[in-house]
């Protein structure tokens, strides 16, 4: 049986027999008896074994170390002076003894350690609550989507495409290229440069304007050699396209599927959040609460900026009308608002091309969403949907259009309205934990000059 079954229903095993298996956490062994505090990995909080010299291998169990591998059976019995359980073992099978120089011991170990023991992080108490609550999110986000009709895509991870335009790509290739100095992609396996996808949103457009509705979540990656914390090489997103929506409605859908995850992560991983809670971030769960009853705010760019100088506040960094914001400005804004904000249509010269212009031809529907203590979470815009504009825009911005003509395309085979967003999974995850940095919410990360197992 699974340990996370026994706690859910650990009355109706009282003084009844069960069979489990696990791993020793810590372990105070006695001359008489001993406890082992024990966990399956089906749950964050594990049970208490008791055992004495009724088993008949008590002095190679009072020998065994943390880590070890064994098989308990014993009856489920209320803990002296306490009200919960303990399982006061009949026998325990020696299923693997762990060696003293096991890494993990029951202390406290800093982050930049565990990095350093990635394939054994996740046995740790942080780890086991990270990377659950990840699991949990996961399936909170196909959850939303699922259940409001979306269809689940799946876009490819070698591209021809720059989504984003900033050239930060991994490139795709079989030639020798550190040798050659000038490189004849007609003869590289595609027969084309090709790169590591940055986004999958331009081949999700192509699906929305035939679903209606439809999601990408999966990998994404991006060359930039930075080494903050919020950076990695290789990351999760979520993009979602959808047809007929214009900016209103698809910051509606970004608002609704935020809170609808973080509730349920609230909901499900209940000791998970307890645990982050208590040792991570002190306030996590009444900030992931506040969240979710908060009523997100929505302001253009220029209110934005005209906020941040009318507050009379002296910033590192001047804001400026035609410029983004930085993090101290969003810092600002969120707290200004007690709340998420919505900043929307934002100058055109930073925004990517494929973004609606503005009637006024200087911004864009494009939009960000601030979050309190995290700054921008999520980001979206109404996709232009006239070829002309389209094709101008690209021009504007010297873009191949022979190679993106399937793309143009799409504004003349029945084009509509549509718009969509993207959201960093690792981002999400920074902020439903507490953890504060990408490294330590991703099993193995992909970092400058770190690619390790």
């Amino acid at each position: 049986m699974d340990l996370v079954d026994l706690i859910k229903n650990i009355k109706e095993y009282e003084n009844k027999e069960i069979n489990i298996c696990g791993w020793i956490k810590n372990h105070r062994p006695q001359k008489e008896f001993g406890f082992i505090s024990f966990n399956d990995g089906t749950t964050q909080n594990g049970i208490q074994v008791f055992y004495d010299k009724s088993i008949d291998n008590f002095e190679d169990v009072s020998h065994l170390l943390v880590g070890s591998a064994i098989k308990v059976i014993g009856i489920v019995v209320p803990s002296e002076g306490k009200d919960d359980y303990e399982i006061k073992a009949s026998s325990i099978e020696i299923l693997s003894s762990c060696p003293e120089d096991y890494p993990i011991q029951p202390k406290r170990h800093t982050r930049e350690f565990l990095r350093e023991q990635a394939y054994l992080r996740p046995r740790t108490n942080l780890f086991t609550a990270v990377f659950r609550v990840r699991s949990v999110a996961a399936y909170a986000i196909h959850s939303y989507f699922q259940k409001n009709n979306y269809v689940y895509i799946h876009t490819p991870i070698i591209t021809a495409s720059d989504c984003e335009g900033a050239g930060q790509m991994f490139q795709v290739t079989t030639l020798d290229i550190e040798n050659n100095k000038k490189i004849d992609y007609s003869k590289d396996f595609f027969g084309k440069k090709t790169s590591l996808t940055v986004s999958g949103q331009l081949q999700a457009e192509t699906c929305a304007l035939a679903y209606k509705k439809v999601y990408t979540f999966g990998p994404t990656f991006r060359a930039e050699e930075s080494n903050t914390k919020t950076h990695a090489a290789e990351f999760w997103m979520i993009e979602p396209e959808i047809a007929f929506a214009d900016l209103n409605e698809d910051m509606t859908i970004m608002e609704e599927s935020l809170k609808y995850v973080v509730k349920y992560v609230l909901d499900n991983a209940k000791d998970e959040i307890k645990f982050l809670d208590s040792f991570v971030e002190k306030g996590l769960i009444n900030k992931l609460e506040k969240l979710v009853s908060s009523k997100f705010t929505r302001i253009t760019h220029e209110e934005c900026i005209k906020l941040l100088i009318d507050s009379g506040k002296k910033f590192e960094f001047e804001p400026k009308y035609g410029e983004d914001i930085a993090k101290e400005h969003e810092k600002y804004i969120t707290e200004y608002f007690n709340g998420p904000v919505f900043i929307y249509n934002w100058p055109k010269d930073i925004k990517a091309f494929y973004m609606k212009q503005n009637e006024d031809g200087k911004t864009v529907a494009a939009v960000d969403l601030e979050v309190p203590e995290a700054g921008e979470l999520m980001g979206g815009s109404q996709r232009e949907e006239n070829y002309d504009k389209l094709l101008n825009r690209m021009k504007e911005l010297n873009m191949d259009t022979k190679s993106m003509e399937w793309y143009l395309n799409l504004r003349r085979f029945g084009s509509c309205v549509h718009s969509g967003f993207g959201m960093g999974f690792e981002r999400l995850l920074i902020y439903l934990t507490g953890v504060d940095n990408i490294r330590d919410v991703i099993l193995y990360p992909r970092t400058t000059k770190n690619c390790e197992f």
